[in-house]
């Protein structure tokens, strides 16, 4: 049984801008006007032009995503593994895998893929496993700086030990579904106007959980 340290939700919150704050009315109509503008542009492109520019967004964040956790793939690098086309170098080779499966899994999530809201725990660890499942093998594990110990990454599960990310030390393994239920609460049950603000809060929240190994 995974262990449960017994943090507090209230580690966790606020979750949300109250509806009593003094910014929400205007952030409110900061996220209607931006809505409204994204699906007015969305909408006035042709449907090739809309797919190629929704293909160059998904290998940007690809190439960004990857970048802040330290694997600098080349955006050329990942145009060429699109195309089945990798390096001979086996380390580089991973790294363009890696993007290819970034790219393959926002694809389907952005072509309505999942079943539930991405909130959902089952939703989370799907999209984990989709990931994990077209990574190679020499990227299923995770190495442990003080000890040197490699512990392999299982897809579409949580973890069942500690991690550190920086300074910050990650909730108790155990306390990791208490913690995603509360958010899958929070969020599955707001209105139109905070399902358009919630979806940053929901991706620092649950990044802020590390609920797996790999801390993806």
């Amino acid at each position: 049984m995974k262990r449960d340290g017994g943090e507090a939700i209230g580690l966790f919150e606020p979750l949300l801008v109250s509806e009593g704050s003094p910014h929400r009315a205007e952030l409110n109509d900061l996220a209607l006007e931006l809505a409204t503008r994204s699906a007015a542009f969305r909408s006035s492109l042709p449907e090739s032009i809309s797919n190629s520019l929704a293909g160059l967004i998904r290998s940007m964040n690809c190439y960004y995503s990857n970048l802040i956790e330290g694997h600098d793939t080349h955006p050329i690098d990942i145009e060429r593994a699109l195309e089945d086309d990798y390096s001979a170098d086996p380390k580089k080779r991973d790294l363009q895998l890696e993007a290819k499966a970034h790219i393959s899994v926002q694809e389907w999530i952005d072509e309505d893929g999942m079943t539930d809201l991405p909130t959902s725990p089952n939703m989370i660890m799907e999209t984990h496993r989709r990931f994990c499942d077209l990574l190679p093998p020499e990227l299923l594990f995770v190495e442990y700086p003080t000890t040197g110990e490699k512990v392999p990454v299982i897809p579409g599960v949580f973890r069942d030990r500690d991690v550190e990310v920086g300074r910050h030390v990650a909730i108790s393994p155990g306390a990791v579904p208490r913690f995603l239920e509360r958010a899958h609460q929070v969020y599955s049950g707001t209105t139109h106007i905070n399902s358009i603000l919630s979806a940053a809060y929901a991706h620092l929240r649950v990044l802020w959980v590390h609920q797996f190994l790999d801390l993806n």
